[in-house]
C-alpha cells in the first residue's frame, strides 16, 4: 500500500510564489478561489476539477490547470481512490508586471479556467517545481519561474467556460470584494456587507452567489483563509492568526483551515523545515520512475 505524504515550500526571499506536492493523497477541498495565480498538474491518478459552471471536468496524469485568481474551483480525487499532484501558486500581481514586461496579456481576475494535456508544458512544469524543492539558490529560482512563464502563452489554450455575468455590477461587485481585502475581516459580517452595497441581506448572498460562486459568507471564510496563509508564511503564531481573523478559537480555525488546504496551519506555518521530510522515499512521490524526466527540446 502507497503511503501518504505532502510537502509545502515557500521562501521569504521569493514571497510571490507558493508551492505544494501531495503524494497517493485522498484529502478532498471545498469549493474555494486564491488571490493567486494557479497552476495545478496531475502526476498519478484521476480526479475530478470543477470550476466550470455545474459540470466537471476529469483530469488524468500529464494534465495541467491553470486557474486565473478569484476563480471559484475545486479539485479532489475520484470517488475511493487517491491521486498525486502538484500546486504553484503565483501573486497576481507579481503576474501581471511580469506580463507587462513582456507584452503579453495576463488573465483577469475571475477569469475562466484553463484545461491543458500536453506532454511538454507538463514536464517543462515537473523540471520547476522540482527545483523550487530543490537546494539550489533564490537567483537560480527567481530565473527558471521567470523563464517558465515567459516561454508560455497560457491564453493560447481554450477556456473551460465564461465567467458569470454578476448581477451586482461589476463596478459595485469590485468595490465590495475590494473592501473585503482591506478590511479587518474579524469585524465583517452579512449586515455591513449588505449596508456597503446597499442591497437587502437576501438580496445580497443570491446576487453575490450568482457572481462569485460564494455566498457572502463562504467568501468571507475563504478570504480569511487566504489572510491566514500569508500571516503563517510570517511566522505569526496559530492562535494569535485565530484571534485576528474573527474565529471562534484555535480549534474552529485549524477545521476550517484544513477544510480548505488540506493541511494544518501548524504544518503550514513551518512548511520548508528540514524536519518536515516525506514520509514516503523520493522514489514513490508521484508513482513515476526513478530516473528524471527526459529533457525536452525548446523550439527555436
Amino acid at each position: 500500500m502507497h503511503c501518504a505524504s505532502s510537502e509545502i515550500w515557500h521562501d521569504p526571499a521569493l514571497p510571490f510564489v507558493e508551492s505544494r506536492r501531495a503524494c497517493h493523497s485522498r484529502a478532498c477541498y471545498k469549493a474555494h478561489s486564491h488571490p493567486t495565480f494557479s497552476i495545478g498538474a496531475v502526476d498519478v491518478g484521476f480526479s475530478r476539477f470543477s470550476g466550470a459552471g455545474k459540470r466537471q471536468v476529469r483530469l488524468t496524469p500529464g494534465t495541467l490547470v491553470l486557474v486565473p485568481a478569484q476563480r471559484v474551483h475545486a479539485c479532489n480525487p475520484e470517488p475511493g481512490t487517491a491521486w498525486s499532484y502538484q500546486m504553484l501558486h503565483l501573486d497576481a500581481q507579481w503576474l501581471q508586471q511580469l506580463r507587462l514586461e513582456m507584452g503579453t496579456p495576463a488573465a483577469d481576475a475571475g477569469e475562466p479556467a484553463r484545461i491543458v494535456r500536453s506532454v511538454e508544458l507538463y514536464q517543462h512544469f515537473c523540471q520547476l517545481n522540482a527545483l523550487l524543492f530543490s537546494g539550489a539558490g533564490v537567483a537560480e529560482k527567481h530565473a527558471a519561474l521567470v523563464t517558465f512563464m515567459g516561454d508560455h502563452d497560457f491564453s493560447a489554450y481554450p477556456a473551460l467556460e465564461a465567467a458569470p455575468i454578476a448581477p451586482l455590477g461589476r463596478s459595485v461587485l469590485g468595490q465590495l470584494i475590494e473592501h473585503i481585502e482591506q478590511a479587518e475581516l474579524a469585524e465583517l459580517s452579512l449586515d455591513s456587507l449588505a449596508r456597503q452595497a446597499d442591497l437587502g441581506r437576501y438580496q445580497l448572498i443570491r446576487a453575490f452567489r450568482a457572481a462569485t460562486g460564494f455566498t457572502p459568507h463562504a467568501y468571507l471564510l475563504n478570504a480569511r483563509i487566504n489572510r491566514a496563509r500569508q500571516l503563517l508564511r510570517q511566522g505569526e503564531e496559530l492562535a494569535e492568526v485565530a484571534y485576528r481573523l474573527g474565529f471562534a478559537d484555535q480549534s474552529h480555525f485549524q477545521r476550517v483551515f484544513k477544510a480548505h488546504t488540506a493541511a494544518t496551519p501548524g504544518y503550514y506555518r513551518t512548511a520548508g523545515s528540514p524536519v518536515l521530510g516525506l514520509l514516503c522515499s523520493p522514489s514513490r512521490r508521484f508513482g513515476a520512475p526513478t530516473s528524471p524526466l527526459p529533457q525536452v527540446q525548446r523550439k527555436t
